[in-house]
C-alpha cells in the first residue's frame, strides 16, 4: 500500500549530473559522489555506480527491517549483516536488476534466520518498492 504525501517524515534529495559517468550528490552535502561505468559495462569504474549505490541503501534498510522483525519475535539478531548483491544485464527493453539478499544471523538456528529474512522482506520498503518489479533472491 502506498503512502500519501502528508505520511511522509523525510524525504532524500540526490541530483546526478552526467547521468552514470559523472557525479551525484544529496542537497545536505552528506553524499557527494563520482559515479562511473563498472568497467564490466565499458566504464572506466574508477567511482561507484548507480548498483553499488542501491545495493548499500537496500542491504541498510533490509538490515533495518530484520531489526524491527527481530524486536517483534524476540529473536538475538546482534552480530548479524545483510549483504546485497545488484547485478544489472541487457532484457528485452535495454537493462534490468536483479538483487540477491543475503542474511548472516549467528546467533539463531538456520531455519529461525529463513523466518526472519522472509518476514524481513515483506515489511522493507526497498523489497516493497521492488516487489513484482524485479527478482530478489533471500538467502542465509
Amino acid at each position: 500500500m502506498s503512502i500519501q504525501q502528508s505520511d511522509v517524515a523525510y524525504t532524500a534529495v540526490a541530483t546526478a549530473e552526467n547521468g552514470r559517468d559523472g557525479r551525484v550528490a544529496t542537497n545536505d552535502g552528506r553524499l557527494d559522489v563520482v559515479v562511473n561505468p563498472p568497467k564490466e559495462l565499458g566504464g572506466s569504474g574508477e567511482g561507484t555506480n548507480p548498483e553499488q549505490l542501491f545495493a548499500a541503501g537496500y542491504s541498510a534498510c533490509f538490515q533495518g527491517a530484520l531489526g524491527v522483525v527481530a524486536r517483534n519475535e524476540n529473536a538475538d539478531i546482534s552480530g548479524s549483516t545483510v549483504t546485497a548483491e545488484v547485478g544489472i544485464g541487457k532484457n528485452d527493453d535495454g537493462f534490468g536488476i536483479i538483487v540477491k539478499i543475503s542474511a548472516s544471523i549467528p546467533n539463531v538456528d538456520a531455519a529461525t534466520a529463513k523466518d526472519l529474512i522472509e518476514k524481513a522482506h515483506q515489511v522493507c520498503p526497498y523489497s516493497k518498492a521492488t516487489r513484482g518489479n524485479i527478482t530478489v533472491e533471500l538467502a542465509v
